[in-house]
Formats: C-alpha cells, sequence, structure tokens
C-alpha cells in the first residue's frame, strides 16, 4: 500500500539533498514522479545548498493538492510518486489533500520540511504531517550550533539580533541572510542560524 511518509529536521540537515535524491532514483527507473516545493529560495527549482538542483512545480496556499496529483496522474498514465520539499509551509488542508492522493490514488508522498519555526512552535503544516502521516522520521544529518553541540532549533536574526515574532512565510538564503516572500521584495535584511536549545532560549548570536 501507498504511505504518506514525513521527514523533518533543522536547517542543514539534508532534506532537500534527499528529496532530490528519491526524486533522481525514482525517474531513472522509469517511475512517474512530481516534485513540488512551495516558497523555495529559487522558483520553480528545488536546490540544496550541496548544488544539486531539479526543476519543480510550485504550489501556493489555494491550490488543491489531491486535484494537482490526480490530473498529473491521469496525464502521466499513472503516477508513482509525489515529492514535496518545504512542506512546513503546506496548509493543513492541502496535507490532508495529500493524504487522500496517497489513499485514493495510490500514489507514494515523501513530505520535507521543518519542525519547528524560528519561533519554537510547530508549523502549522508539520503539525498536520505529524497527525496524518504514516511514517515520521527524524533526519539524522546532525546540524551542529556554533558551541558544537547538536542544533535542535532555527533562529532568526535581524540586524545581529534573534527575534522571536516576526511573519511566519518568510524564507531566505541562511547564508547571506537576504530574504523576500513570493509576493513582494525584502523590506528588512535578516539572517537565519541553528542553534542549540540553550543557546536559541538565550538569543546568543555566537562567540
Amino acid at each position: 500500500m501507498a504511505e504518506l511518509r514525513f521527514y523533518f529536521g533543522t536547517m542543514g540537515s539534508g532534506k532537500s539533498t534527499q528529496a532530490l535524491q528519491i526524486h533522481h532514483n525514482l525517474t531513472k527507473s522509469g517511475l512517474g514522479c512530481l516534485l513540488i516545493t512551495q516558497l523555495d529560495r529559487a522558483g520553480g527549482v528545488v536546490s540544496s545548498r550541496l548544488g544539486v538542483s531539479a526543476d519543480a512545480t510550485i504550489i501556493d496556499p489555494e491550490v488543491d493538492l489531491f486535484r494537482l496529483i490526480s490530473d498529473m496522474d491521469r496525464r502521466a498514465g499513472g503516477l508513482h510518486a509525489v515529492i514535496c520539499d518545504e512542506a512546513q509551509f503546506y496548509q493543513p488542508v492541502q496535507v490532508d489533500q495529500l493524504a487522500q492522493a496517497v489513499d485514493q490514488l495510490g500514489v507514494e508522498a515523501y513530505a520535507f520540511g521543518l519542525l519547528t519555526s524560528f519561533q519554537g512552535l510547530l508549523f502549522p503544516g508539520t503539525q498536520r504531517l505529524l497527525e496524518v502521516a504514516d511514517r515520521r522520521s527524524e533526519l539524522q544529518v546532525e546540524a551542529r550550533c556554533w558551541c558544537g553541540a547538536r542544533a535542535t532549533h532555527n533562529a532568526r536574526f535581524v540586524e545581529g539580533v534573534q527575534v522571536y515574532e516576526g511573519d511566519l512565510m518568510m524564507v531566505g538564503d541562511a547564508d547571506n541572510g537576504q530574504n523576500s516572500t513570493e509576493d513582494k521584495p525584502a523590506v528588512i535584511e535578516a539572517s537565519y542560524g541553528l542553534r542549540c536549545r540553550r543557546h536559541w532560549l538565550a538569543g546568543s548570536t555566537g562567540p
């Protein structure tokens, strides 16, 4: 039976890299595969910080995922799997639509996303995935805080100060600190970093 699998981790834990690897393996085997993402760093592409990338379908919060997958299944003459990057940004109803595609169409679903936001709270999409996924797996590539401890939290910094409030749907590059949303240019400069729980709670910017 087809399953909905949810893989989660912090930034830098290899989520996009593993999504791309699964996509590569399936398509190389001749299996129909749909790669989708939302609010990724590059429009129309799933990209890994290791330098690999693949064309992807960009969805917005209004897209009916069951209809999208069903249409692709018909056009492709049978879809084997859908791979979802940046799944934390999906609406809870879209997660239910993804589960519907698994159950009714027999399409395998692989979802990759962050567990918590810079606020230290579950993303709504992540919460729903944890509630309905057949399998939930934490990625074992351990990112590290500046102190060397295992990173458990994603932190956002504005003008060098860690912030705990702000727009949840703000995506940027943790390497150069430039951020933007889908529908408007960036109005602030921010950066992201990885922290252990102790330094995330302390708002520490490093040694």
